[in-house]
Protein backbone atom coordinates (compact mmCIF):
# COMPACT_ATOMS: atom_id res chain seq x y z
CA UNK A 1 0.00 0.00 0.00
CA UNK A 2 1.39 3.46 -0.84
CA UNK A 3 1.09 6.17 1.22
CA UNK A 4 1.97 9.90 1.17
CA UNK A 5 4.00 10.88 4.04
CA UNK A 6 6.31 13.83 5.21
CA UNK A 7 8.40 14.99 7.60
CA UNK A 8 9.47 18.59 8.11
CA UNK A 9 12.55 20.13 10.26
CA UNK A 10 13.83 23.58 10.63
CA UNK A 11 13.37 26.38 12.48
CA UNK A 12 12.07 29.90 12.05
CA UNK A 13 15.24 31.69 12.28
CA UNK A 14 17.58 29.14 10.92
CA UNK A 15 19.38 28.57 7.64
CA UNK A 16 16.00 26.42 6.03
CA UNK A 17 13.20 24.48 6.17
CA UNK A 18 13.04 20.93 5.02
CA UNK A 19 10.87 18.30 4.04
CA UNK A 20 11.15 14.51 3.38
CA UNK A 21 8.86 13.14 1.13
CA UNK A 22 8.32 9.34 0.67
CA UNK A 23 5.63 7.27 -1.15
CA UNK A 24 5.06 9.60 -4.36
CA UNK A 25 4.91 7.32 -7.14
CA UNK A 26 7.97 7.38 -10.63
CA UNK A 27 6.65 9.11 -13.57
CA UNK A 28 4.89 11.96 -12.18
CA UNK A 29 5.86 15.85 -13.71
CA UNK A 30 7.48 17.98 -10.91
CA UNK A 31 9.11 21.39 -10.72
CA UNK A 32 10.24 24.04 -8.32
CA UNK A 33 7.74 26.13 -10.72
CA UNK A 34 4.74 24.28 -9.64
CA UNK A 35 5.75 25.06 -5.78
CA UNK A 36 6.87 28.89 -5.90
CA UNK A 37 3.29 29.61 -7.26
CA UNK A 38 1.34 28.96 -3.22
CA UNK A 39 4.58 29.91 -1.47
CA UNK A 40 4.25 33.31 -3.49
CA UNK A 41 0.50 33.20 -2.24
CA UNK A 42 1.71 31.91 1.37
CA UNK A 43 3.51 35.69 1.74
CA UNK A 44 0.28 37.50 0.28
CA UNK A 45 -2.45 39.05 2.08
CA UNK A 46 -3.63 42.37 3.75
CA UNK A 47 -2.26 42.55 7.17
CA UNK A 48 1.01 40.51 6.75
CA UNK A 49 3.92 41.94 8.72
CA UNK A 50 7.96 43.10 8.30
CA UNK A 51 9.09 39.05 7.85
CA UNK A 52 6.94 38.86 4.34
CA UNK A 53 8.96 41.79 2.86
CA UNK A 54 12.51 40.39 3.93
CA UNK A 55 11.46 36.73 2.69
CA UNK A 56 10.92 35.76 -0.83
CA UNK A 57 10.35 32.05 -0.41
CA UNK A 58 11.68 29.77 -2.88
CA UNK A 59 11.78 25.87 -2.98
CA UNK A 60 14.79 23.96 -4.07
CA UNK A 61 14.21 20.16 -4.61
CA UNK A 62 17.34 18.04 -3.81
CA UNK A 63 16.29 14.19 -4.45
CA UNK A 64 13.74 12.34 -5.68
CA UNK A 65 13.05 14.24 -9.16
CA UNK A 66 15.17 13.84 -12.20
CA UNK A 67 14.62 15.67 -15.98
CA UNK A 68 11.26 16.97 -14.44
CA UNK A 69 9.62 13.56 -13.29
CA UNK A 70 10.31 12.07 -10.19
CA UNK A 71 11.79 8.40 -9.62
CA UNK A 72 9.92 6.56 -7.14
CA UNK A 73 12.53 7.69 -4.71
CA UNK A 74 12.03 10.13 -1.55
CA UNK A 75 11.64 13.92 -2.54
CA UNK A 76 13.56 16.10 -0.47
CA UNK A 77 12.44 19.98 -0.65
CA UNK A 78 14.10 22.73 1.19
CA UNK A 79 13.11 26.14 1.70
CA UNK A 80 15.92 28.92 2.62
CA UNK A 81 15.26 31.96 5.37
CA UNK A 82 16.79 34.57 3.88
CA UNK A 83 17.01 36.36 7.46
CA UNK A 84 19.31 33.72 8.93
CA UNK A 85 22.50 35.82 8.15
CA UNK A 86 21.13 38.09 10.94
CA UNK A 87 21.23 34.85 13.47
CA UNK A 88 23.96 32.82 12.63
CA UNK A 89 25.12 33.16 15.91
CA UNK A 90 22.20 33.40 18.13
CA UNK A 91 20.76 30.31 16.12
CA UNK A 92 24.47 28.47 15.58
CA UNK A 93 23.89 24.54 16.78
CA UNK A 94 27.97 25.49 18.00
CA UNK A 95 28.42 25.58 21.37
CA UNK A 96 30.99 28.19 21.33
CA UNK A 97 28.15 30.97 19.97
CA UNK A 98 26.29 30.09 23.69
CA UNK A 99 24.69 32.91 25.32
CA UNK A 100 22.14 32.94 27.95
CA UNK A 101 22.10 37.05 28.27
CA UNK A 102 19.73 36.87 25.36
CA UNK A 103 17.09 34.39 26.13
CA UNK A 104 13.58 34.61 26.08
CA UNK A 105 12.17 34.39 29.00
CA UNK A 106 8.59 36.40 29.04
CA UNK A 107 5.97 33.69 27.10
CA UNK A 108 3.12 34.88 24.93
CA UNK A 109 -0.24 33.97 25.77
CA UNK A 110 -1.67 32.03 23.44
CA UNK A 111 1.52 30.41 21.91
CA UNK A 112 3.30 27.37 22.22
CA UNK A 113 5.67 28.94 24.71
CA UNK A 114 5.12 28.22 28.31
CA UNK A 115 3.75 24.84 27.83
CA UNK A 116 6.91 23.88 25.38
CA UNK A 117 9.05 25.29 27.89
CA UNK A 118 8.09 22.79 30.88
CA UNK A 119 7.56 20.08 28.42
CA UNK A 120 11.04 20.05 27.29
CA UNK A 121 13.03 21.97 30.55
CA UNK A 122 13.75 24.61 28.48
CA UNK A 123 14.60 27.69 30.39
CA UNK A 124 15.18 29.99 26.78
CA UNK A 125 11.61 30.17 25.22
CA UNK A 126 13.25 30.72 22.23
CA UNK A 127 14.20 27.04 22.27
CA UNK A 128 10.26 26.63 21.83
CA UNK A 129 8.93 29.54 19.49
CA UNK A 130 11.47 29.00 17.11
CA UNK A 131 10.12 25.25 15.90
CA UNK A 132 6.64 26.38 17.10
CA UNK A 133 6.31 29.58 14.23
CA UNK A 134 4.20 29.45 11.43
CA UNK A 135 7.18 29.88 9.57
CA UNK A 136 6.97 26.03 9.56
CA UNK A 137 3.92 26.31 7.25
CA UNK A 138 6.56 27.38 4.35
CA UNK A 139 7.80 24.21 3.88
CA UNK A 140 4.01 22.37 4.39
CA UNK A 141 3.08 24.76 1.32
CA UNK A 142 5.63 23.11 -1.06
CA UNK A 143 5.04 19.75 0.18
CA UNK A 144 1.39 20.78 -0.44
CA UNK A 145 2.29 22.19 -3.64
CA UNK A 146 3.56 18.23 -4.53
CA UNK A 147 0.46 16.59 -3.65
CA UNK A 148 -1.26 19.22 -5.29
CA UNK A 149 0.70 18.13 -8.57
CA UNK A 150 0.34 14.61 -8.26
CA UNK A 151 -3.65 14.79 -7.42
CA UNK A 152 -4.05 16.96 -10.87
CA UNK A 153 -2.80 13.86 -12.84
CA UNK A 154 -5.49 12.09 -12.07
CA UNK A 155 -8.09 15.59 -12.55
CA UNK A 156 -8.63 16.44 -9.22
CA UNK A 157 -8.01 20.19 -8.10
CA UNK A 158 -7.95 21.88 -4.93
CA UNK A 159 -8.82 25.50 -4.10
CA UNK A 160 -10.66 27.45 -1.66
CA UNK A 161 -11.23 31.02 -0.80
CA UNK A 162 -11.46 33.26 2.52
CA UNK A 163 -15.31 33.15 3.89
CA UNK A 164 -14.79 35.24 7.68
CA UNK A 165 -12.30 37.31 8.37
CA UNK A 166 -12.74 39.84 11.90
CA UNK A 167 -15.99 38.58 12.51
CA UNK A 168 -17.03 40.12 8.47
CA UNK A 169 -18.41 37.50 6.60
CA UNK A 170 -18.35 37.59 2.77
CA UNK A 171 -20.86 36.39 0.34
CA UNK A 172 -20.61 33.78 -1.79
CA UNK A 173 -21.49 34.43 -5.40
CA UNK A 174 -23.54 31.33 -7.30
CA UNK A 175 -20.47 30.79 -9.48
CA UNK A 176 -18.43 27.65 -10.44
CA UNK A 177 -15.91 26.64 -7.61
CA UNK A 178 -13.01 27.13 -9.95
CA UNK A 179 -14.39 30.99 -11.00
CA UNK A 180 -14.45 31.29 -7.39
CA UNK A 181 -11.52 30.67 -6.84
CA UNK A 182 -10.08 33.20 -9.65
CA UNK A 183 -12.15 35.62 -7.80
CA UNK A 184 -10.28 35.03 -4.22
CA UNK A 185 -7.12 34.84 -6.17
CA UNK A 186 -7.77 38.50 -7.19
CA UNK A 187 -8.54 39.65 -3.52
CA UNK A 188 -6.08 40.52 -1.31
CA UNK A 189 -7.99 39.28 1.61
CA UNK A 190 -8.91 36.37 -0.64
CA UNK A 191 -12.63 36.24 -0.54
CA UNK A 192 -15.11 36.24 -3.32
CA UNK A 193 -17.24 39.49 -2.12
CA UNK A 194 -15.95 42.91 -2.84
CA UNK A 195 -18.11 44.80 -0.52
CA UNK A 196 -16.92 42.44 2.59
CA UNK A 197 -13.07 43.13 1.19
CA UNK A 198 -13.76 46.63 1.64
CA UNK A 199 -15.08 46.09 5.14
CA UNK A 200 -12.24 43.65 6.22
CA UNK A 201 -9.49 45.79 5.22
CA UNK A 202 -10.82 48.58 7.48
CA UNK A 203 -10.99 46.18 10.14
CA UNK A 204 -6.97 44.80 9.62
CA UNK A 205 -6.07 49.01 9.48
CA UNK A 206 -8.01 49.52 12.98
CA UNK A 207 -6.58 46.48 14.66
CA UNK A 208 -2.74 47.01 13.36
CA UNK A 209 -3.57 50.42 14.58
CA UNK A 210 -4.63 49.44 17.80
CA UNK A 211 -1.80 46.22 18.10
CA UNK A 212 -4.03 44.09 17.93
CA UNK A 213 -4.68 41.22 15.44
CA UNK A 214 -7.64 39.39 13.76
CA UNK A 215 -8.46 35.47 12.91
CA UNK A 216 -10.93 34.34 10.21
CA UNK A 217 -12.54 31.39 8.46
CA UNK A 218 -11.14 29.75 5.50
CA UNK A 219 -13.23 27.13 2.91
CA UNK A 220 -10.83 24.72 0.99
CA UNK A 221 -12.68 22.91 -1.58
CA UNK A 222 -11.76 19.44 -3.57
CA UNK A 223 -12.88 18.91 -7.09
CA UNK A 224 -12.75 15.71 -9.21
CA UNK A 225 -12.32 13.06 -6.40
CA UNK A 226 -13.70 9.47 -7.18
CA UNK A 227 -16.08 8.11 -4.26
CA UNK A 228 -14.62 5.76 -2.05
CA UNK A 229 -11.74 7.56 -0.66
CA UNK A 230 -11.21 6.88 3.02
CA UNK A 231 -13.20 4.30 5.04
CA UNK A 232 -15.79 3.25 7.25
CA UNK A 233 -14.53 0.08 8.91
CA UNK A 234 -11.93 1.79 11.35
CA UNK A 235 -12.04 5.39 12.99
CA UNK A 236 -8.70 6.48 12.22
CA UNK A 237 -9.14 5.78 8.03
CA UNK A 238 -12.25 7.79 8.02
CA UNK A 239 -11.38 10.49 5.37
CA UNK A 240 -13.40 13.53 7.13
CA UNK A 241 -11.64 12.62 10.40
CA UNK A 242 -8.14 12.68 8.85
CA UNK A 243 -8.64 15.55 6.69
CA UNK A 244 -9.68 17.41 10.43
CA UNK A 245 -6.72 16.19 12.29
CA UNK A 246 -4.70 17.59 9.19
CA UNK A 247 -6.22 21.16 9.12
CA UNK A 248 -5.82 21.30 12.98
CA UNK A 249 -2.12 20.53 12.96
CA UNK A 250 -1.73 23.77 11.24
CA UNK A 251 -0.71 26.64 13.69
CA UNK A 252 -3.66 29.21 15.28
CA UNK A 253 -6.13 26.92 13.62
CA UNK A 254 -8.82 26.32 16.40
CA UNK A 255 -11.84 24.54 14.91
CA UNK A 256 -13.18 22.68 11.58
CA UNK A 257 -16.26 21.45 9.76
CA UNK A 258 -17.34 19.46 7.16
CA UNK A 259 -19.74 20.14 4.45
CA UNK A 260 -22.39 22.51 6.37
CA UNK A 261 -20.67 21.55 9.70
CA UNK A 262 -22.08 23.48 13.29
CA UNK A 263 -25.74 24.36 11.05
CA UNK A 264 -26.06 20.82 10.75
CA UNK A 265 -26.93 20.53 14.65
CA UNK A 266 -29.00 23.28 14.00
CA UNK A 267 -31.74 21.85 10.82
CA UNK A 268 -34.27 18.86 10.86
CA UNK A 269 -32.80 15.67 9.01
CA UNK A 270 -34.98 16.57 6.15
CA UNK A 271 -32.60 19.65 5.02
CA UNK A 272 -29.16 17.85 6.33
CA UNK A 273 -28.95 14.76 4.30
CA UNK A 274 -28.66 15.04 0.59
CA UNK A 275 -30.92 12.94 -1.39
CA UNK A 276 -29.50 10.64 -4.03
CA UNK A 277 -30.54 10.71 -7.63
CA UNK A 278 -29.17 8.79 -10.88
CA UNK A 279 -28.57 10.35 -14.48
CA UNK A 280 -26.15 8.22 -15.78
CA UNK A 281 -24.21 7.61 -12.57
CA UNK A 282 -25.02 8.45 -8.73
CA UNK A 283 -25.27 12.42 -8.07
CA UNK A 284 -26.42 14.05 -5.93
CA UNK A 285 -28.50 17.76 -5.79
CA UNK A 286 -27.10 19.54 -2.91
CA UNK A 287 -23.93 18.85 -0.86
CA UNK A 288 -24.24 19.25 2.72
CA UNK A 289 -22.12 16.62 3.74
CA UNK A 290 -19.49 18.35 1.86
CA UNK A 291 -18.85 15.40 -0.08
CA UNK A 292 -18.24 12.58 2.90
CA UNK A 293 -20.54 10.35 3.85
CA UNK A 294 -19.54 7.42 6.38
CA UNK A 295 -15.79 8.16 6.52
CA UNK A 296 -15.47 8.18 2.87
CA UNK A 297 -15.85 10.37 -0.36
CA UNK A 298 -19.32 9.95 -2.47
CA UNK A 299 -17.99 11.76 -5.87
CA UNK A 300 -19.50 15.15 -5.05
CA UNK A 301 -16.47 18.30 -3.90
CA UNK A 302 -15.06 18.35 -0.68
CA UNK A 303 -15.57 21.15 1.34
CA UNK A 304 -14.03 21.73 4.86
CA UNK A 305 -13.82 24.89 6.60
CA UNK A 306 -11.34 25.73 9.41
CA UNK A 307 -11.15 28.49 12.24
CA UNK A 308 -7.90 30.67 12.47
CA UNK A 309 -7.40 32.15 15.92
CA UNK A 310 -5.86 35.57 16.16
CA UNK A 311 -2.14 35.46 15.74
CA UNK A 312 -1.44 36.07 19.62
CA UNK A 313 1.84 38.06 19.19
CA UNK A 314 0.02 41.24 20.11
CA UNK A 315 2.18 44.63 19.35
CA UNK A 316 0.20 45.60 22.64
CA UNK A 317 1.25 43.39 24.26
CA UNK A 318 -0.89 40.80 26.74
CA UNK A 319 0.43 40.22 30.55
CA UNK A 320 2.46 37.56 31.26
CA UNK A 321 5.05 36.24 33.89
CA UNK A 322 8.38 35.83 33.36
CA UNK A 323 9.84 32.09 33.65
CA UNK A 324 13.18 32.98 35.96
CA UNK A 325 11.93 35.47 38.68
CA UNK A 326 7.80 34.65 37.87
CA UNK A 327 7.53 38.79 38.34
CA UNK A 328 4.75 39.85 35.84
CA UNK A 329 6.05 41.42 33.26
CA UNK A 330 4.16 42.48 29.71
CA UNK A 331 5.14 39.03 26.98
CA UNK A 332 8.04 38.92 24.83
CA UNK A 333 7.43 40.77 21.17
CA UNK A 334 8.21 38.90 18.27
CA UNK A 335 8.04 40.41 14.70
CA UNK A 336 4.68 39.24 13.38
CA UNK A 337 1.04 40.06 11.14
CA UNK A 338 -1.94 41.56 11.79
CA UNK A 339 -3.60 39.30 10.30
CA UNK A 340 -2.56 35.76 8.33
CA UNK A 341 -6.11 34.18 7.46
CA UNK A 342 -5.41 34.62 3.63
CA UNK A 343 -2.30 32.81 4.44
CA UNK A 344 -3.68 30.27 6.52
CA UNK A 345 -6.08 29.53 3.30
CA UNK A 346 -3.30 28.69 1.39
CA UNK A 347 -1.53 26.31 4.12
CA UNK A 348 -5.00 24.87 4.60
CA UNK A 349 -5.45 23.97 0.74
CA UNK A 350 -1.75 22.59 1.42
CA UNK A 351 -2.78 19.80 4.05
CA UNK A 352 -6.17 19.33 2.82
CA UNK A 353 -3.96 18.11 -0.73
CA UNK A 354 -1.61 15.64 1.12
CA UNK A 355 -4.24 13.99 3.26
CA UNK A 356 -6.16 13.59 -0.56
CA UNK A 357 -3.39 12.38 -2.29
CA UNK A 358 -2.68 10.19 0.81
CA UNK A 359 -6.37 8.34 0.71
CA UNK A 360 -5.56 8.52 -3.03
CA UNK A 361 -2.60 6.55 -2.91
CA UNK A 362 -3.97 4.27 0.11
CA UNK A 363 -6.64 3.01 -2.70
CA UNK A 364 -5.21 3.23 -6.28
CA UNK A 365 -1.56 3.21 -5.17
CA UNK A 366 1.25 1.72 -7.53
CA UNK A 367 4.97 2.41 -8.13
CA UNK A 368 4.76 4.61 -10.88
CA UNK A 369 1.50 7.16 -12.31
CA UNK A 370 0.84 4.64 -15.12
CA UNK A 371 -0.08 1.79 -12.85
CA UNK A 372 -1.92 4.22 -10.41
CA UNK A 373 -3.60 5.49 -13.81
CA UNK A 374 -4.91 1.72 -14.99
CA UNK A 375 -5.87 1.20 -10.86
CA UNK A 376 -8.08 4.44 -10.93
CA UNK A 377 -9.70 3.67 -14.56
CA UNK A 378 -10.29 0.36 -13.63
CA UNK A 379 -12.27 1.13 -10.61
CA UNK A 380 -14.38 4.32 -12.30
CA UNK A 381 -15.58 1.68 -14.63
CA UNK A 382 -16.66 -0.83 -11.93
CA UNK A 383 -18.37 1.41 -10.43
CA UNK A 384 -20.19 2.47 -13.42
CA UNK A 385 -21.40 -0.22 -14.52
CA UNK A 386 -22.61 -1.11 -10.86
Amino acid sequence: MSIFRYLTAGESHGPQLSAVIEGLPAGMPLSVETLNHDLARRQQGYGRGERMKIEKDTAQILSGVRWGETIGSPVTLVVTNRDWENWCEKMSPLPEFRDDSSAVTRPRPGHADLSGAMKYHHKDVRNVLERSSGRETAVRVAVGGVAKALLAEFGIKVGGFVVELGGIRAATPSEPIEALWQRAAASETSCCDPSAELEMKRAVDAAQSGGDTLGGVVEVQVTGVPPGLGSYVQWDRKLDARLAMALMSVQAIKGVEVGIGFEAARRPGSRVHDEIFYQNGYCRTSNNAGGIEGGMSNGEPIVVRAAMKPIPTLYSPLRSVDIRTHEPFEATVERSDTCAVPAALVVAEAVVAIEIANALLEKFGGDSIVEIRRNLDGYLEQICNA
